[in-house]
């Protein structure tokens, strides 16, 4: 009895020691673009993030893109503690809680300002973590990569629906390839890095997604055009180990909560420069730019209701965006 007395007491011990080395280690972050706080939005949400941490103490670490993996062990890795924090795709989440898929309803969104205020009205965080704790994850933000989405093609100029007929655009999702089947294309998914080379042999025309991305990936030597349809709020959701969260001490989960207002204004503030000067970026590396006003984005926002129910989500959660966003309009 005494021996297994003694073996208990020094397996409580050397787990303690464990989980208070957790708490102190340092933060691991998995990156989702190249380190470039002027290219990158989710990268000035980390940088701001991180200096804060160091400044008081807490050690961190920037992983680069891939390096420990793509979504799926990002994930994983985020899940068993092995890895503290990763800027990670939303449908991550969403394979969890379908309800934050919300985000990703085009035009559901007027701007970045409107998102927030439906983000905070909503309670949409505590709803979406109340369920991600059954995976011992969280999310701690939702970062806007740049303004709102366009087209961005390779061959083909966009200013109407009509436009896109001849165009195979890549999907993240089934849902996205509904969208483009409202406009009057077609769509086919495809993993992000495979994105370019699918570019370059026309296995796919284009994509979705904010201006400063062709810029911040090197793909300006074929990608040609861009239209700014404002679509979507393109978007990283900053996830987070909840093993890791839950065992820091209250002076270190006080500074990573006010670690993430601070990243999260340095980054609303990044966005707001970016509505002309991404486009001019684009201009000035050879690309065509068709700004489009909202009478001529209105074709676009009135095909894409038809998608609102794609099965992404259900009726009743399709119902609490739709409400919540004009409540806070």
């Amino acid at each position: 009895m005494m021996v297994i007395n003694k073996f208990f007491r020094g397996a409580v011990l050397v787990a303690g020691c464990m989980a208070a080395s957790l708490a102190s280690a340092q933060v691991k972050i998995a990156l989702d673009t190249p380190p470039d706080v002027n290219k990158s939005g989710s990268y000035a949400w980390v940088n701001a993030f991180t200096s804060h941490l160091n400044a008081n103490g807490m050690k961190t670490r920037e992983l680069p893109r891939g390096s420990v993996g793509e979504e799926a062990e990002l994930f994983d890795q985020i899940s068993t503690g092995l890895l503290e924090m990763a800027l990670s795709d939303v449908k991550s989440i969403g394979k969890v809680d379908p309800l934050i898929y919300g985000v990703r309803l085009p035009y559901i969104f007027d701007d970045v300002p409107h998102m927030d205020r439906v983000l905070e009205k909503g309670k949409v965080f505590e709803k979406v973590n109340a369920q991600l704790a059954k995976t011992d994850s969280m999310v701690l933000a939702l970062v806007p990569i740049g303004p709102q989405s366009g087209i961005i093609t390779t061959k083909q100029t966009v200013r109407t629906p009509a436009d896109m007929a001849n165009l195979r655009m890549r999907a993240l999702d089934d849902a996205q390839i509904e969208l483009y089947k409202a406009w009057g294309s077609t769509g086919t998914i495809v993993q992000w890095k495979e994105v370019p080379a699918g570019l370059q042999t026309g296995v796919i025309d284009g994509y979705l997604n904010t201006a400063n991305v062709p810029v911040l990936f090197g793909q300006t030597d074929f990608v040609k055009h861009f239209t700014d349809a404002g679509v979507i709020v393109a978007q990283r959701a900053v996830m987070a180990s909840k093993t890791w969260y839950d065992r820091l001490s209250a002076k270190d989960r006080a500074t990573v909560n006010e670690a993430v207002k601070k990243a999260n204004a340095v980054n609303r503030a990044w966005v707001a420069t970016q509505a002309e000067s991404s486009l001019k970026d684009l201009e000035k590396a050879g690309v065509t730019v068709i700004r489009l006003n909202k009478a001529e984005r209105e074709p676009f926002r009135k095909l894409s209701r038809a998608t609102y129910n794609s099965g992404l989500m259900s009726p009743e959660s399709v119902k609490f965006w739709v409400d919540a966003a004009e409540a806070a309009r």
